[in-house]
């Protein structure tokens, strides 16, 4: 039975990794949790005179530091002065030079929102009429690239290791103390342990150029890392590592002094009072009350520092977090922990069925408390039953009640194993024993006639020894290949007994199922994990519907005063080739959601119609992991390409990307950013 269901264990596993691997290889960069909502001058805006300040504002508090916010004129000087100031609620401003001339002014902001994720966007608006401009910005944001890719799986690890920190170590206590024996257990545990201090450190290394540049080399600037102590994040991560010393003085005693009166079941060692019942009271109350002190901290360094910090209630938000993810890691560190302890617990110490009820019981309080905190968080993270379908946050959202389901499902199942479930005792590796022992001594008594006594072996053994004594060099290489023989005797030993081991767990078929059943379990555990961390990157629904409908006003109130909601984009490129120079713009009108006009138009360096052999248009709306759509325009005339009925699907900050190729080896892609609708 063993051999025939394995293959379908491995390919469930390796699945489960595929599926989860998937999922985190696809979810995008940690989305800024605050938006630009509106600034003056507005995103494409014409003015007629030269303001002397520029205002942003934004969808939530956000961090700003000296070059959060920079002013480029058309040649790519600096036309800011001073430090950006917060003169109130969600807008910042900054001061500009006196006298600027006209033309294309472009407006480069990075900034931390309040829960942690970095902003950073760029728009243009004009002076006068719009002009030529030579700027370019890095359309990829500090949070993007390889820093970005390592703090987002950074803290994949943290929520790994919090949940099989504490829900393993929860299991032991509350569901099967002799678990505290096992060494399968411990290392599970410990593991947690150190892989949420190898995260956090990790994490706190990386803030700085997370936050501002995106460069590995500022992971070691010492002035950037003094920098994030200063943050409310960089003291979260501190707290944790704080944390974790105290957990680790936790994990210690666990293993330690619980494990050692940790009663199995032995009368005889409860009869001499070893680990009395008093001291163990006392020891597991101890335990208990620290632990989850502990364990709260833990979660409280996360709920502190993100999405429950900020927004609606966020006095009540906060504790409502920190019990969502101690009931997160109960259920799902307390079912990795019953894995591993139906696969790798010894016989001597099986795991019976009243741990398995206890465990249930255990996370049946926990999937209630994830039901009611769920509610209250999914109510103020997305603020409508629209955001369900029309954010990411709550599609996501979506996927992970589903996966909720799914494993409720399961466990029901594991439930119906458990009724049946017979225990494995000690009796039963005793009989193993026994017959093992019966059959060795059936074999002496069938020693074939011929056999050396035992006498005459000491005899020879006797004479070989003299003999090998001596010769020193004989003698050397006897002991040589008897050690090696006696190693192949100890691996051979370890692999029968690993064996033996084996036959008896699965000897019980119920045990058996429930292994597979809470297996799969496991499995689906793995992949909520990772969308339950996805989730604490992306923008909340009720904020990304906010920013939405406030851009869309601001898109509008522009679009009325200055007559027309057009948006004009310049960029100037160059392919390499001959002739190669030149500047593209393209006219995007009403620049609304839903059908548009779009004009592009090719120059040459001396401002004349250039005819190049193809131009194409990609619009791609980052934020909601739209496109990049394709538009390709018909040629009008020389250096004139029209598309109509050009559909935009709705307003953003929309990337628009143009290639323009000049002969048949020679192209190039430029892009800028424009607010659309």
């Amino acid at each position: 039975m063993t051999q025939t269901t394995a293959p379908r264990v491995r390919t469930l596993v390796l699945l489960i990794l595929a599926v989860a691997g998937a999922l985190l290889a696809g979810a995008a960069p940690a989305s800024a949790h605050a938006a630009l909502t509106g600034s003056d001058p507005a995103q494409g805006a014409v003015v007629d005179t030269a303001p002397p300040q520029l205002s942003l504002t934004f969808s939530e508090p956000v961090a700003v530091g000296d070059d959060s916010v920079r002013v480029l004129d058309p040649k790519g000087e600096r036309v800011d002065k001073g430090d950006p100031a917060n003169p109130s609620g969600t807008t910042y401003s900054v001061r500009l030079v006196s006298g600027l001339p006209d033309g294309t002014y472009t407006v480069a902001y990075q900034v931390v929102s309040a829960d942690s994720h970095p902003v950073a966007g760029a728009f243009t608006f004009s002076i006068g009429a719009p002009s030529e401009t030579t700027v370019s910005v890095s359309a990829q944001g500090s949070d993007e690239g390889l820093v970005g890719w390592l703090y987002g799986f950074g803290r994949y690890v943290s929520y790994a290791g919090f949940v099989v920190l504490a829900g393993g170590a929860c299991f032991v206590l509350a569901c099967w103390a002799p678990g505290a024996r096992v060494r399968a257990v411990q290392r599970l545990v410990v593991s947690g342990w150190l892989a949420l201090t190898a995260a956090t450190l990790g994490l706190l290394m990386l803030r700085g150029s997370y936050t501002t540049s995106g460069r590995i080399g500022d992971v070691f600037d010492l002035e950037l890392l003094g920098d994030v102590l200063q943050t409310k994040t960089g003291a979260a991560l501190v707290s944790r590592l704080l944390l974790l010393a105290a957990a680790a003085l936790f994990v210690a005693v666990l293993f330690g002094a619980y494990a050692r009166t940790a009663d199995a079941g032995d009368p005889d060692r409860a009869a001499e009072g070893d680990g009395g019942e008093p001291d163990k009271r006392d020891l597991t109350f101890g335990l208990a009350l620290g632990g989850a002190v502990v364990a709260a901290g833990l979660a409280a360094s996360w709920a502190m520092s993100e999405h429950a910090s900020q927004g609606l209630q966020a006095g009540v938000a906060m504790p409502v977090d920190v019990v969502h993810l101690l009931a997160v890691a109960a259920w799902l560190g307390g079912l990795t922990a019953l894995l591993v302890a139906l696969y790798r617990a010894p016989v001597e110490t099986p795991v019976g069925r009243d741990a398995v009820r206890r465990f249930s019981r255990l996370a049946f309080g926990s999937v209630v408390t994830l039901a009611v905190t769920g509610v209250y968080q999914s109510w103020r993270q997305l603020g409508s039953w629209s955001a369900f379908t029309d954010t990411r946050y709550g599609q996501l959202l979506l996927v992970k009640i589903a996966l909720v389901a799914v494993m409720v499902a399961v466990a029901f199942l594991s439930r119906r194993w458990t009724q049946r479930l017979a225990d494995a005792r000690v009796s039963a590796a005793a009989e193993e024993t026994g017959r093992a022992e019966g059959t060795e001594r059936a074999e002496e008594e069938k020693q074939p006639a011929g056999t050396v006594p035992a006498e005459a072996s000491e005899t020879s053994k006797t004479s070989e020894a003299s003999k090998a004594s001596e010769a020193s060099k004989a003698e050397n290489d006897e002991a040589g290949q008897d050690s090696v023989r006696a190693a192949q005797l100890a691996r051979q030993r370890a692999a029968a007994e690993a064996a033996r081991q084996k036959r008896l767990r699965d000897a019980d078929p119920n045990r058996f199922g429930l292994r597979r059943s809470v297996l799969a379990e496991a499995g689906v555990a793995v992949v909520l994990l990772a969308v339950t961390t996805v989730l604490t990157q992306t923008e909340p629904g009720r904020t990304e519907q906010d920013a939405r409908a406030a851009a869309a006003t601001s898109s509008s109130a522009s679009a009325t005063g200055q007559g027309s909601g057009a948006v004009s984009l310049t960029m100037p490129f160059d392919t390499g080739g001959k002739n190669g120079k030149g500047v593209v713009s393209i006219d995007l009108d009403p620049a609304q959601a839903g059908d548009n006009a779009l004009h592009v138009y090719v120059e040459g360096p001396d401002g004349t119609p250039v005819d190049v052999p193809e131009v194409k248009i990609a619009l791609t709306l980052a934020a909601q992991d739209i496109g990049p759509l394709p538009v390709a325009p018909d040629r009008i005339t020389i250096g004139h390409w029209s598309a109509s009925g050009v559909q935009i699907p709705m307003a953003g900050d929309w990337k628009v990307e143009v290639t323009v190729r000049t002969s048949d080896i020679d192209q190039v892609t430029v892009s800028k950013n424009a607010q659309i609708g």
